[in-house]
C-alpha cells in the first residue's frame, strides 16, 4: 500500500508481516550480531594489541570500546520498543526519528558501506585461503566466495542464517581449542603484562580494536525478517555485546598468559600456535570472515529496499523497493548488491576505503544515540519505549561514536561527514514528504517554548527588530507589500502574511486550507513567513480583531504593513482602523503604491526627515534594514530636510551629517531650503527620480481629525514614486536604537 503526500512523497508502505512467522531472537539478531562481533580482529590483532600496550591497557581497550557499542544498543533498544521496526533496521529507526532527510543522509552511505564490506570479507577470507594453498588464484576465490554468500541470501534469510550456525560451529570450536591449549615460545612471566615493546600508541591501537565491537547494526538490519523485532532487538542485541565481552575479555587474559610481547608482536596467528588443534583456529579465521560476509549481504538489501521505499533513492533505482515471496525477501536488491561486490573484488584493494566503510556505520551508531537520546529529552508524549534509557546515556553514546571516528582516522571522519551533509542537502532540495513525523519539530518547540519564556518582558532598544504583520489579503494581487516586507524581516524579525475574508461563513477547514496555499506559495517565491487567514463580516473589524489577538507572549507583531484603501468611500473606516493599531501601540506601514514605476530601479530611497525621535528614527531603521537586503543592496538612502533659509541650511546639514556619522548608516544628506515654496512642489520635484519614499505620519490625538488630514496627505503623494507612510507608535526611543548608549558614570 502507497501513501503519498505532496508533489514527492515517502513510502509508507512495507510489507507487514504475518503474525507467528520471521525469525525468533537467536536466529536474526544473536547468531548474525555475535559472529560479526567475533571477526578476524580477535583471531589476527588481538594478540598485537596485547604486544603492543599490555594487558591491563587491553582490558581497558576492550571495556571502553564494548562501553561505546552497550551505550549504541540501549539507544537502539528504547528506539525498536517505542516504534514497530520494519524493514530497514537502522535506516527505518533514524528516518522516522529524526526525518527522513538524516534517515537518507546516513542510510545511503551505511548501505554502500554493507556493501563493500562483503567485498572486503570476501577478500580477506580469500587471501586467507591462498595463504593455505598458494595454488589458487586470490581473485578467482573472491569472486567465487562473494557469488556463493549472495547466492546463499538469494535464497532466503533463513538459508544464510541456517549456514551462519555451521560457521558459528567453527567458531565454537576454535575457541574451545584456544582454551585447551599451551603456551607457545616466549611465555610471559605474569598475567597481568602492563606495558609492551610496540611502537603504536594507545589510541591507536584502540583505532584498530574498535571495529570489532562495531557488529550490532548486522542483527538489527534484519528488523523487517523478524517475527517481534521490539522484543528480539534489545535482548538479541545486548545478548551478543555481553557474550563477546566476556570472549575478548577471557582470550586477552589467555594470550598474556601464554605468549610474551614480542611473539604476540611478530606473529598475527600466534593463536594457532597455542591451540589444542591448530587448524581450528584456521576455520575460526574463515568462519570469521565469511560469517560478516553473509551479515553484510543480508543486511545492505534489506537498507536498500527500505531507502528505495521511502522514495530516498533516485527514481530508476526504486525498483529495487520490490520484495520477493511470502518473506517480502529483497532479491532485486541483493543483486544489485552482488554487481556492486563483484565491482569492487575485482578491481582491487579496498584499504584506501575500509576506514570511510567503519566512519559510515559510526555515523549511523552516533545518529541513532542522538535520536534516542533526543526524544528522551524533549519528553514527547509519543516517545513511550518499554526500554527506558535515561538520554544522558544516549548522548554519552553518541559523543562515543564522534571521538572514535576522530580517534580511528581524523581524515576518514572528515571525507564520511561531508558525504553525509552532501546527501542530506541534496533531499533537502529534492522536497521529500513522508507519512510520519520526527522529533524535529519537537526540537522546535522546545527551542520555542525555552525563548518565549525568556522573552518576557519589556522590549529593549538594543534587541529590537522589525515583527510585520502584512495584512496582504490575496498575496498575488498586493505581491509588492509582501516584497518589501521580506525585505525589511530577511534574517532579522519576523513576518506574518494574513488575510481577511469578508465572509464569516467559511468554515475552519477552509481557512487551513487556504493557509497551507498561501504557504506554499511564498516558499516557491523564496519567502520565509507565517500564515494567518481569519474570517470576518466587516473586513475592518477582522484587522482589527486580529492584531489585538495574534501573537504569543512578548512575541506579537509589532508593526503593521498594509497598503492604501482603493476606495475613497471606505477612507474613514480604513483611517479608524489606522487609529486602532496606534492606539495599540503598533507601529504602522503604510504603502502608497505606484503600479506603474513599482520599486523601480530600487537604486535610491529618500526618506524626509523630520526628527530623530519617533517617525524620524523608525524611518531611518526601516530604510537601513532595505539597504542591507538582498534586493535593495545597490540602493542609496538619501535623508532630507527641509529648512526656511540658507543659513538654517548650513547648521541642518552639519547636525544631519553628525547623525549620519553616529548612526553608522552610510546615509547621504540633502537639505532643501523652501523660500516660501509649499512642500508639496518641493517633494515632487525632489523625490521624482527616486524609486522609494519614505514619510511620517502624524500622531492621531483626540480631537484630531486624522481621516481628514490623511485625505490631504493622499493628495499631496500623487504622482510621486511608491510611498511609504511611517506612524511610530511603540513605546520605545526609536533613535536609541541607531545611536550608540554613552557609558553611564559610576556613582
Amino acid at each position: 500500500m502507497r501513501l503519498s503526500f505532496g508533489r514527492r512523497s515517502a513510502e509508507a508502505g512495507t510489507a507487514i508481516r504475518p503474525r507467528g512467522s520471521g525469525l525468533g531472537t537467536f536466529a536474526g539478531v544473536f547468531t548474525p550480531s555475535i559472529l560479526t562481533i567475533l571477526g578476524v580482529i580477535m583471531y589476527l590483532r588481538l594478540g598485537w594489541v596485547i604486544g603492543s600496550v599490555g594487558l591491563l591497557p587491553t582490558l581497558f581497550i576492550i571495556t571502553l570500546s564494548t562501553s561505546i557499542t552497550f551505550l549504541t544498543a540501549l539507544s537502539v533498544s528504547a528506539i525498536a520498543t517505542d516504534q514497530h521496526v520494519r524493514t530497514g533496521g537502522a535506516y527505518y529507526m533514524i528516518s522516522r526519528s529524526v526525518g527522513v532527510e538524516t534517515g537518507g543522509a546516513v542510510g545511503i552511505p551505511l548501505y554502500l558501506a554493507q556493501a563493500l564490506s562483503v567485498a572486503l570479507y570476501t577478500v580477506g577470507f580469500a587471501e586467507s585461503v591462498v595463504n593455505v594453498f598458494p595454488q589458487f588464484n586470490e581473485k578467482a576465490v573472491g569472486i567465487a566466495t562473494t557469488i556463493a554468500v549472495a547466492a546463499l541470501a538469494l535464497k532466503s534469510a533463513r538459508a544464510a542464517i541456517r549456514a551462519q550456525y555451521v560457521i558459528m560451529a567453527a567458531i565454537g570450536l576454535s575457541l574451545l581449542s584456544l582454551v585447551l591449549g599451551s603456551p607457545a615460545e616466549g611465555v610471559s612471566t605474569g598475567w597481568f603484562v602492563t606495558g609492551g615493546t610496540g611502537s603504536a600508541g594507545f589510541w591507536v591501537v584502540f583505532a584498530v580494536f574498535f571495529p570489532a565491537v562495531t557488529g550490532i547494526m548486522a542483527g538489527v538490519n534484519l528488523s523487517g525478517d523478524l517475527r517481534n523485532p521490539s522484543r528480539s532487538i534489545p535482548r538479541g542485541t545486548l545478548a551478543a555485546i555481553g557474550t563477546g565481552y566476556v570472549i575478548y575479555m577471557a582470550i586477552a587474559v589467555i594470550l598474556a598468559q601464554r605468549a610474551g610481547p614480542e611473539t604476540l608482536l611478530s606473529d598475527s596467528l600466534v593463536m594457532r600456535r597455542m591451540a589444542f588443534w591448530g587448524d581450528a583456529i584456521l576455520l575460526g579465521v574463515w568462519g570469521a570472515t565469511l560469517s560478516s560476509a553473509v551479515g553484510s549481504i543480508l543486511g545492505a538489501p534489506r537498507v536498500l529496499q527500505a531507502l528505495a521505499r521511502d522514495n530516498v533513492l533516485p527514481r530508476p533505482l526504486r525498483w529495487v523497493g520490490r520484495g520477493s515471496g511470502p518473506d517480502d525477501e529483497p532479491r532485486l536488491g541483493t543483486m544489485l548488491t552482488l554487481v556492486v561486490c563483484l565491482a569492487a573484488v575485482y578491481f582491487g584493494n579496498l584499504n584506501l576505503i575500509a576506514p570511510v566503510l567503519t566512519m559510515f556505520f559510526l555515523t549511523t551508531y552516533g545518529a541513532l544515540n542522538l535520536a534516542a537520546g533526543v526524544e528522551r529529552f524533549l519528553e514527547s508524549p509519543s516517545f513511550r519505549p518499554t526500554f527506558k534509557v535515561h538520554w544522558s546515556l544516549s548522548l554519552a553514546g553518541a559523543v562515543g561514536c564522534v571521538a572514535a571516528m576522530v580517534l580511528i582516522n581524523a581524515a576518514a571522519a572528515l571525507v564520511a561527514v561531508a558525504v553525509v551533509l552532501t546527501i542530506y542537502v541534496w533531499l533537502q532540495r529534492r522536497e521529500l514528504q513522508t507519512a510520519w513525523g520526527d522529533v524535529r519539530r519537537g526540537i522546535w518547540m522546545a527551542v520555542t517554548r525555552a525563548g518565549l519564556l525568556r522573552l518576557s518582558g519589556a522590549a529593549d532598544t538594543k534587541n529590537w527588530r522589525p515583527h510585520l504583520l502584512v495584512l496582504s489579503g490575496a498575496p498575488t494581487s498586493r505581491w509588492h507589500l509582501i516584497d518589501l516586507a521580506a525585505s525589511l524581516t530577511h534574517n532579522r524579525g519576523l513576518m506574518t502574511v494574513s488575510t481577511v475574508l469578508a465572509d464569516d461563513t467559511v468554515s475552519r477547514g477552509r481557512q487551513y486550507s487556504m493557509e497551507s496555499t498561501i504557504r506554499e506559495y511564498l516558499m516557491r517565491r523564496g519567502v520565509d513567513a507565517l500564515v494567518r487567514v481569519v474570517t470576518a463580516a466587516d473586513p475592518f473589524a477582522g484587522a482589527q480583531h486580529l492584531i489585538a489577538a495574534y501573537g504569543l507572549g512578548s512575541v506579537a507583531p509589532n508593526t503593521i504593513l498594509l497598503g492604501d484603501t482603493e476606495e475613497a468611500a471606505h477612507r474613514q473606516r480604513y483611517c479608524e482602523m489606522v487609529v486602532s493599531f496606534h492606539e495599540a501601540q503598533r507601529n504602522v506601514i503604510i504603502v502608497q503604491d505606484n503600479p506603474e514605476r513599482g520599486f523601480g530601479k530600487r537604486e535610491r530611497i529618500d526618506v524626509w526627515w523630520g526628527g530623530l525621535r519617533r517617525n524620524g528614527g523608525l524611518m531611518m531603521i526601516l530604510s537601513y534594514l532595505l539597504k542591507t537586503s538582498l534586493e535593495w543592496r545597490n540602493s542609496e538612502v538619501v535623508l532630507k530636510m527641509l529648512v526656511p533659509s540658507a543659513t538654517a541650511a548650513q547648521g541642518a546639514r552639519a547636525n544631519l551629517e553628525s547623525i549620519v556619522e553616529r548612526t553608522r548608516t552610510g546615509a547621504t544628506v540633502d537639505v532643501q531650503v523652501s523660500d516660501g515654496r509649499p512642500f508639496g512642489d518641493i517633494l515632487r520635484e525632489s523625490s521624482v527620480d527616486a524609486d522609494l519614499v519614505f514619510m511620517g505620519i502624524a500622531e492621531p490625538a483626540e480631537g484630531f481629525d486624522f481621516s481628514l488630514y490623511y485625505e490631504k496627505l493622499h493628495r499631496r503623494v500623487d504622482g510621486l514614486p511608491t510611498t511609504v507612510f511611517v506612524l511610530a507608535a511603540e513605546d520605545l526611543a526609536f533613535g536609541e536604537v541607531l545611536l550608540e548608549r554613552e557609558p553611564q558614570p559610576e556613582e
